[in-house]
């Protein structure tokens, strides 16, 4: 067995130095940025994020009516609605405030890391987190990128999911060997606006800048020449020991949720689309049966009754003229009840939470407002996971920057990350499960399931230092206040 392990060792080895040896050749990364550009995979990532938007397919549908060949022809005189209901951005809203709206707990024995930990984790860190959530969701991964700002400020920076490829050194998709990052920005020709697309290869020698142009990577006249380090500390180039991006999945398999409700949320909008596109259509409800009509063509037809609400008819012989109708009644109750479903699977299939759910009528019971939770809280259950996985990485950049600024040497220290959930509760019901708990379980438990805490170590230390200052008084001869019963003592003079 022995033999067997270090002779896959050797394999891998040489694996890895074949892999970065091809990474150094300029035309395997501009097949490789070339393909992934134009892969279904980033296009769903690139869509996931335009559907929250609000920007969906339905805003470049065209009107269509079958031609004399038999053919689809678009047509611009017909009401062309598009609708959006953006029922899936909603869901992208939801999960993310489910999990990471609220602020979450770092907990550790080493009350110096906590603290340390604490500064860093501060509310820029909370908003990145948040968004870095919508992003996984929109593109089934996002990346955080550590670095330092103008203040010397351990930072985290998103990156969408649709500019970064990554080569990972593992088929689970773990550990990154590097990454290029494909993004575009402003600039000028002269004084002509164009946009200017960069590529950077993050390794762990730094990072180098290229332009794209034409499927060629062209190095970056304005960037140093080189690998340019991550940090630079006391006039010294630094890097760190590993590449510094850290994937925040939605899921194992890096799915986004569009691919999941994307059909629904387009036959969603067609539906409503379609339904005011009938209701607009005035004309058309009603088919008009010409008799001997007076007149050379339906255009003319048309234009006369519109222009002067009246046409000429003519009688000849036993043929009477005349204009008849036949109606054509549209049904909105079969739009609202295909509307409807459509709805309720959207949000089943994007295992969300429908707000306006029956269940919440009343006074509902924790276990009801549970059951309406159901769906979303097995979905968060997985993106925790990933979650967690992402905070070993993000711990080991933090505890590598507090190490490296003299702060304390972490390394090894345990460290807890747990997330709050913005689930809504029947807060009476929670309260007196608390208050009947008492003598059951420790007082840190019951303070922790307590639905007005957020931080339960901070509630234990003012409630430590409550009962400090009532025992204090209790026992002061001398207190303002003192307990009901008991006469202050009188002063020797």
């Amino acid at each position: 067995m022995d033999i067997w392990n270090a002779a896959m060792a050797q394999i891998s080895s040489i694996i890895r130095r074949g892999h970065a040896a091809r990474l150094s050749d300029k035309a395997f990364l501009e097949r490789e940025i070339t393909a992934w550009l134009h892969s279904p995979a980033r296009q769903m990532q690139v869509k996931g994020v335009l559907y929250y938007e609000g920007q969906h397919d339905i805003l470049r549908r065209q009107r269509t009516v079958i031609g004399e060949a038999g053919t689809l022809s678009a047509v611009e005189n017909l009401p062309n609605n598009r609708l959006v209901d953006n029922q899936y951005g909603k869901l992208v809203a939801q999960k993310a405030n489910y999990l990471l709206g609220q602020p979450f707990v770092v907990e550790s024995r080493n009350a110096q890391h906590a603290a340390c930990l604490k500064q860093v984790f501060d509310k820029r860190f909370l908003r990145t987190l948040k968004n870095a959530g919508k992003a996984a969701l929109c593109g089934g991964i996002a990346w955080l990128h550590p670095h330092y700002d103008e203040t010397g400020a351990l930072v985290f920076r998103l990156f969408p999911a649709y500019e970064i490829l990554p080569f990972w050194r593992d088929s689970e998709h773990t550990e990154l060997d590097c990454a290029v990052r494909f993004y575009e920005v402003q600039g000028y020709n002269g004084s002509t606006p164009v946009i200017i697309q960069k590529v950077e290869l993050f390794t762990l020698d730094g990072v180098r800048c290229f332009l794209w142009k034409n499927g060629s990577l062209i190095p970056d006249t304005a960037a140093p020449d080189g690998a340019c380090a991550y940090v630079t500390a006391d006039g010294k180039a630094l890097n760190w020991q590993r590449v510094p991006l850290v994937a925040v999945k939605y899921n194992e398999g890096e799915i986004p949720l569009l691919a999941r409700v994307k059909t629904l949320q387009d036959a969603l909008d067609v539906m409503l689309s379609d339904f005011e596109n009938n209701m607009q259509e005035d004309a058309r409800n009603t088919i008009l049966v010409l008799k001997n009509y007076d007149g050379t063509d339906l255009g003319e037809f048309r234009r006369n009754l519109a222009q002067f609400g009246a046409v000429k008819v003519r009688t000849e012989g036993d043929a009477q003229g005349g204009v008849e109708t036949l109606e054509v009644q549209v049904n909105s109750e079969n739009y609202k009840t295909i509307l409807a479903l459509l709805k309720t699977a959207l949000i089943e299939n994007g295992m969300g939470f429908d707000a306006k759910d029956d269940r919440l009528s009343g006074n509902p019971n924790q276990m009801n407002i549970q059951s309406m939770y159901s769906d979303i809280d097995l979905d968060a259950n997985d993106m925790e996971t990933e979650l967690q996985a992402a905070f070993d990485s993000i711990l080991w950049f933090v505890d590598a920057h507090l190490a490296n600024t003299g702060q304390g040497d972490f390394a090894g220290d345990d460290v807890t990350i747990t997330f709050n959930r913005d689930m809504l509760m029947n807060e009476t019901e929670a309260i007196a499960n608390c208050a009947a708990s008492a003598g059951l379980l420790s007082e840190e438990t019951i303070v922790a399931q307590h639905p007005w805490v957020d931080d339960p170590q901070a509630e234990l230390a003012r409630l430590k230092r409550q009962r400090e200052e009532e025992r204090q008084r209790e026992y002061d001869p001398f207190t303002e206040n003192p307990p009901r019963g008991i006469e202050p003592a009188g002063r020797v003079v």
